[in-house]
């Protein structure tokens, strides 16, 4: 779900929803982290990639929606 092509066929909420579930788990692995032993320290990865994937495609919205504005 997190490729960025699935990314671009959302809409701004829907993207803002996917990244605010990925900063949510991601805090809570590294909650996890700090108190015991993560079974799959890979996820975080994962989830610092989503969200970066996420942020990414809101900024390119943002800009081609600023360099075409709307008469």
């Amino acid at each position: 779900m997190s490729k960025a092509q699935e990314l671009r066929e959302m809409s701004d909420e829907q993207i803002q929803l996917v990244c605010k579930d990925a900063a949510e788990s991601l805090f809570r692995l590294r909650m996890q982290a700090q108190t015991e032993k993560l079974a799959a320290p890979t996820d975080m990865k994962k989830l610092r990639r989503t969200i970066a994937r996420c942020q990414t495609v809101l900024a390119e919205r943002a800009a081609s929606a600023a360099a075409s504005p709307a008469t």
